[in-house]
């Protein structure tokens, strides 16, 4: 009988790639050599077949986690991409159901009510600026959609939209001048004191450091304290003119006034000082811009956002127009019944100048507002400021101009058979000339040092409330 063979084998095997070994030492009893490659051949077997369980039970899991993964991110783009239309769809809504309601208002004061009174008065103005803001919300609309096809920063598309929101006022504007074109354009002027106002109350409700400072954007205090200085001068000069043109009654007759080359002058000139502070507000502050303190109100972009087709911006500019004609004669008509109901009340026409005033910048307030609770301070604040400075180099211009114009065509008569327009008395002087401390007072409290302090706020109340109390009890 042979002598069996004893022996300690040594066998490593692995599988190329897996990163799994298998090593043992165990003693091997055979009789010969075939049966210990047979024994060998068996080990290997078992050990590729249990690596081939384990790697198919890990590539299973990475498929699961994989799908998990995606059904996670897809789901939360889904969510987001529903969220967004949500979002889209109420927006949508709101300026149609504005609409609609501003028309159905309107409709109830022309065909329903025939008696010139105060329900129809009513009726009319409050359904005619309804429409005049669902006009200004697509015109807004509009121009945010253009500002975000162009990638400018909020601040602009802001003031851009506030631009905007002024073509729907000045067609309103143009059915007052019409109607009584004296207390339209006082209603003109009046407009930025009402806006200055709003502009500093507004002020008190911005975010500040721990020195009480609110912080303002970059383009305000670079290109809109500009403006505030050149409305001051604007304000002062064309007040003291309008003075010396009383006192030394210079066309002699008595009546001093302006006429009508007096309103395309001054119309071109102002409008000209607007062309170019939009052209440098786009070419210098169109792009994202880093604060300069960690307290500076932060100009959001949207970058998440798709761009709104070209025809659906030229849809939105073309309807908003449109109806904002329907809305600016209503308003026009609530005007006449409202100078002249609290005129046999025995109000004097700067106080009804001062409502429509209010009416006329109601738009602009709820922007204001809406853009604050959103916690968007830098549209807010481009509405809060562009409700100042759009008054004496847009809205001021275009009445002066469309009174020439009106003037010239015969829709509005000329004052003691000449060309006279606007008479010079002390409500048309007290409105322009008391424009300049306001102006003042606003553009030295922001240009300073970029920041708004109590002190400066509450200066800025004062002075607008006050001249505003002046030219209603005395003007």
């Amino acid at each position: 009988m042979p002598e069996p063979l004893f022996q300690y084998g040594r066998m490593q095997t692995g599988c190329g790639g897996t990163g799994i070994s298998v090593q043992h030492v165990q003693p091997i009893f055979c009789a010969d050599t075939s049966d210990q490659n047979r024994v060998q051949r068996l080990v290997k077997y078992r050990v590729l077949r249990s690596r081939c369980y384990t790697a198919i039970l890990a590539r299973g899991m990475q498929l699961v986690c994989a799908q998990a993964l995606f059904c996670s991110i897809r789901f939360e783009r889904d969510f987001k991409e529903t969220r967004i239309m949500s979002q889209d769809a109420h927006e949508g809504k709101h300026w149609l159901w504005l609409l609609i309601a501003g028309f159905v208002l309107v409709a109830a004061g022309q065909f329903f009510v025939h008696v010139e009174g105060w329900l129809k008065a009513v009726l009319l103005g409050v359904g005619g600026l309804v429409i005049v803001f669902a006009s200004s919300e697509m015109m807004i609309k509009a121009v945010d959609g253009y500002a975000k096809r162009k990638k400018m920063n909020s601040f602009v598309a802001g003031t851009m939209a506030g631009l905007s929101s002024n073509i729907p006022e000045m067609v309103m504007l143009a059915f007052v001048l019409m109607a009584t074109p004296r207390v339209g354009f006082i209603v003109t002027v009046l407009t930025l004191h009402v806006g200055a106002a709003a502009f500093g109350l507004y002020c008190g409700l911005l975010p500040r450091d721990v020195e009480g400072n609110a912080s303002l954007p970059k383009p305000l205090v670079g290109l809109s304290t500009d403006l505030y200085a050149a409305a001051a001068g604007v304000f002062f000069s064309l007040g003291v003119i309008m003075l010396l043109m009383k006192a030394f009654d210079v066309r002699g007759g008595g009546g001093a006034s302006l006429n009508t080359t007096d309103l395309y002058v001054f119309g071109t000139i102002l409008l000209m000082i607007q062309v170019v502070a939009t052209s440098r507000l786009i070419k210098r502050f169109s792009t994202e811009h880093q604060p300069e303190s960690v307290e500076d109100i932060p100009v959001e972009s949207d970058q998440d956002v798709a761009p709104m087709a070209v025809g659906s911006i030229a849809a939105f500019g073309l309807v908003g127009l449109l109806v904002s004609v329907v809305g600016g004669h209503a308003v026009g008509e609530f005007a006449d019944i409202l100078v002249h109901r609290l005129e046999e009340a025995g109000y004097s026409q700067m106080f009804g100048a001062v409502i429509l005033s209010l009416f006329s910048a109601a738009g602009a307030f709820i922007m204001i507002g809406t853009a604050h609770f959103q916690k968007k301070y830098s549209i807010a604040m481009a509405n809060a400021s562009g409700a100042i400075t759009q008054v004496p180099f847009l809205v001021l211009p275009v009445a002066m101009i469309m009174l020439a114009v009106f003037t010239q065509t015969g829709i509005i008569p000329a004052l003691d058979g000449a060309d006279g327009v606007i008479p010079i008395d002390i409500h048309t002087t007290s409105a322009i000339l008391l424009g300049f401390p306001s102006m003042l007072v606003l553009w030295k409290a922001v240009q300073d040092d970029g920041k708004v302090n109590w002190v400066e706020t509450s200066t800025m109340v004062a002075i607008f409330l006050l001249v505003i109390y002046l030219l209603v009890a005395h003007g």
